[in-house]
């Protein structure tokens, strides 16, 4: 239970930077704003978070007796395979969302339209499946730290965080979108 709820607790903090990260990254698009160091004070800690928080969330399923079976608990189980679903399609895209500027710059160079909107896909795609990670997984947090204890009040606060997050996709995927676009769709 201890390896729980340090990668809760880990998970907590990933979502507070991710936020953060997410921020500054709407903002430097719509502003056409670029800080080298800014983008590394807003990123590093996250991923380093992250990193933290996804290899104990692996050694939990694979060290600890924490099965999904889809026969018991059908809604509740269904959450979690989508939770690590989510999980594991976020490092594939995760490499692709790292350096998607400069391959969207190489593409923009060679007048590789098809790429290009390849790319503006796997983002669309990373950022939902980091948000619906995120939305499925924040109150479980709270709930294996001992912070929620109300079922009833998990399913509120999940809905709502559901509305957040789909608020920050729309956002998010606007703002980098139109951008990159702009940029490289010329």
């Amino acid at each position: 239970m201890k390896l729980k709820k340090i990668n809760a607790a880990l998970g907590l903090l990933s979502i507070i930077f991710m936020f953060l990260h997410i921020g500054y990254t709407v903002y430097a698009y719509l502003a056409y704003y670029y800080n080298p160091l800014l983008k590394i004070v807003f990123a590093v800690p996250f991923m380093v978070l992250v990193c933290l928080h996804a290899i104990c969330g692996m050694l939990t399923v694979f060290m600890q007796s924490d099965g999904t079976r889809m026969d018991l608990y059908t809604r509740h189980n269904l959450k979690t395979v989508l939770q690590r679903v989510s999980a594991a399609l976020i490092f594939p895209l995760l490499i692709l969302h790292i350096n998607t500027f400069s391959l969207l710059k190489a593409c923009s160079e060679r007048k590789m339209t098809f790429f290009i909107i390849l790319l503006f896909l796997s983002e669309l795609l990373f950022f939902a499946t980091v948000l619906i990670h995120v939305s499925i997984s924040l109150t479980k947090g709270l709930v294996t730290l001992g912070i929620l204890t109300s079922v009833e009040t998990q399913k509120n606060l999940d809905r709502i965080i559901y509305i957040i997050c789909a608020v920050i996709y729309i956002v998010s995927v606007c703002s980098v979108l139109r951008t990159q676009i702009g940029m490289f769709l010329n």
